[in-house]
């Protein structure tokens, strides 16, 4: 199956949620999108190994669950595409997965302090933010998940959460659509940049489970996330335009 059986809708998405993320500060030059193809479950759509920035249709590339090749595409994929791959293999659920750097978000992966919502936003991050660690499994390594057996590491962390830091990396966040996990993401990363200076300015009021929960159900509306997604796509296609 070739990367033209993704409804074109559904590619031009993916490539916006990649070109959403860089705009907003999410990834750089390096993170990655993927959207699980809607035809069949055991595949998954991403682009090939690029700046999420200058993603466009042509650069998507289909695989199996195992990181195998399901197109004829034999340009340079990425990297850690076992993120993508193990996460979507143990969440049926799963339909999308964003893997970043966002930089607000790495010190709560290497101090012990966990990521919690202050921010109304933020509620789709869930009440606990599970840590994961490859030095667990794999010893010293250069911190990229290249093996489907750490991939499968990091899913197991991940659990039943939509949202798992990686010690020193960054994160992967896992949700229902594209729009959720970009949605997740640029919350994210806004919710650790405050809650760090509310920690330097005293004690932190957290979210309550309930708050979390009543949030959540309110972000997921189309209403919301529809607003939200416009309002991103909206600017990301302007910065594009002027470049």
């Amino acid at each position: 199956m070739g990367v033209s059986a993704l409804p074109s809708e559904l590619a031009a998405d993916l490539v916006a949620a990649n070109r959403i993320l860089a705009m907003e500060g999410v990834v750089d030059a390096f993170g990655h999108v993927s959207v699980r193809h809607p035809d069949d479950a055991n595949v998954y759509v991403i682009g090939r190994s690029l700046s999420p920035e200058q993603m466009t249709a042509g650069d998507l590339q289909a695989f199996f669950l195992d990181g195998e090749r399901a197109d004829d595409d034999d340009r340079v994929p990425y990297a850690e595409r076992a993120i993508h791959g193990a996460v979507y293999e143990a969440r049926p659920d799963v339909a999308a997965i964003c893997h970043n750097h966002s930089p607000s978000v790495i010190p709560f992966g290497v101090t012990g302090v966990p990521l919690r919502p202050i921010l109304h936003t933020a509620a789709l991050l869930g009440a606990d933010v599970p840590v994961w660690d490859i030095r667990d499994g794999d010893g010293d390594t250069d911190m990229l998940v290249r093996s489907m057996a750490s991939g499968r590491s990091l899913a197991t962390a991940l659990g039943t959460a939509r949202v798992a830091l990686m010690r020193g990396h960054g994160s992967v966040v896992a949700g229902r659509s594209l729009r959720e996990i970009v949605t997740t993401a640029i919350y994210m990363e806004q919710n650790a940049a405050l809650q760090l200076q509310a920690m330097a300015l005293g004690q932190v009021t957290y979210l309550t489970d309930g708050e979390i929960e009543r949030a959540g159900e309110m972000l997921r509306s189309p209403v919301a996330i529809d607003r939200a997604w416009a309002c991103w796509a909206g600017r990301a296609a302007m910065a594009n335009q002027a470049a």
